[in-house]
């Protein structure tokens, strides 16, 4: 999930402290950052990449994932953040079925301390779990892994009753799930960067 970094167009709070240039250059830093953690495993067949892009029209999207080096992308669209990622599952379904992808794994783009081994890992825990969230201090997650299972007769639950941007987002997703008997496994957590505090929390 990436927004175009456009000067006063992304990282709001954080321009507030840095200036919008500045704000959007750290935009434009961790999104390239997080295209080439996910490349690296791209590049040995481990996962198939798709961009979802927001702040640009379809055109310039086109150019920018061409900037990036990845073949696949969507608009996001309209709605909260769980619309956007319900509609990238629906859109995508037909690529996963085509090349036998079970599991969709999301990730943002506000991550410096995103690694490889943060993929790996989720990748493993899929086998043995239904969904993988990676705590973020925010209250949210910077990541979530969905399973075969969940993609195809729960796809609701990940996205329903959630009060997106608030700090309860994490425990309303697992509060979805509290009466299944699924599995689910926690990450590491980690700090988006949305605001000076975030990048000086890091230190």
């Amino acid at each position: 999930m990436a927004k175009w970094h456009g000067y006063g167009r992304c990282k709001t709070r954080l321009s507030r402290d840095i200036g919008k240039s500045n704000s959007a250059k750290v935009q434009s830093v961790m999104t390239n950052h997080t295209i080439s953690v996910a490349k690296s495993l791209q590049k040995i067949k481990l996962i198939d990449i798709s961009v979802a892009m927001s702040g640009l029209g379809e055109k310039n999207c086109r150019r920018w994932s061409k900037e990036l080096g990845i073949k696949n992308f969507n608009l996001q669209g309209k709605g909260c953040l769980g619309e956007k990622m319900k509609r990238q599952v629906i859109i995508n379904k037909k690529f996963c079925t085509k090349n036998k992808i079970k599991n969709i794994i999301f990730i943002g783009t506000d991550l410096p301390d995103l690694c490889h081994l943060d993929l790996i890992n989720t990748i493993r825990e899929l086998k043995q779990n239904d969904l993988i969230l990676g705590p973020s201090n925010d209250g949210g997650y910077w990541l979530i892994g969905l399973s075969e299972s969940i993609l195809s007769k729960h796809l609701h639950l990940p996205f329903i009753n959630i009060a997106w941007s608030k700090e309860s987002v994490l425990k309303n997703t697992i509060d979805n799930f509290a009466s299944t008997k699924f599995k689910y496994k926690f990450l590491d957590k980690k700090i988006d960067i949305d605001t000076i505090f975030d990048i000086e929390n890091r230190k």
